[in-house]
């Protein structure tokens, strides 16, 4: 059986840190994940998806993330009811987070928080131009694309030509 889920989306608000009646810690958190297409007034939607973390990684979780942050979650869903105050059963559906990785340099996150402050202000979007030298964080691979970066050594840059890959080339 197979129960895996993996998601990468940004937080809605700041993780929830608590602490269990025998000291586990446990940090519930809300991840907005964009869908991959548009509805049909050209908006891109979002799913909220529930998640948990325990232990020292929900201390860490809690503690390096805030809210917008950009995460990436490995885990398993699970289900779960209880019956609440008024007597009715209640159930939950929530990944629970095995692994998690920091999607953005801090560099990054400040940038796009500075510039949200900004459109906030002037009510007009802010262009950043600016690129973190992080090398620990994932690479953009749309970023030269987007900001017209070619460093001409790109076999896949130009898609309208064949790609010149010998069978000794491939890993499989």
């Amino acid at each position: 059986m197979i129960n895996r889920a993996v998601l990468v989306g940004r937080l809605t608000r700041n993780a929830e840190l608590r602490y269990t009646s025998s000291g586990q810690a446990v940090t519930s958190f809300t991840l907005a994940v964009n869908r991959q297409f548009t509805n049909a007034k050209g908006e891109r939607e979002a799913d909220f998806i529930n998640c948990v973390i325990w232990r020292k990684a929900a201390e860490n979780f809690a503690n390096f993330t805030s809210k917008g942050s950009l995460v990436g979650i490995d885990g398993r869903i699970q289900t779960r009811s209880y019956e609440n105050q008024q007597g009715q059963r209640v159930y939950v559906t929530e990944v629970v987070s095995e692994k998690f990785s920091l999607l953005e340099s801090k560099a990054e996150k400040a940038t796009r928080e500075s510039n949200s402050n900004q459109q906030n202000s002037n009510n007009a979007p802010a262009a950043s131009n600016s690129k973190s030298d992080d090398v620990s964080e994932p690479y953009d691979y749309d970023y030269e694309h987007k900001n017209g970066i070619s460093n001409g050594n790109d076999p896949f840059a130009d898609t309208s030509k064949p790609i010149d890959i010998s069978d000794d080339d491939l890993p499989f």
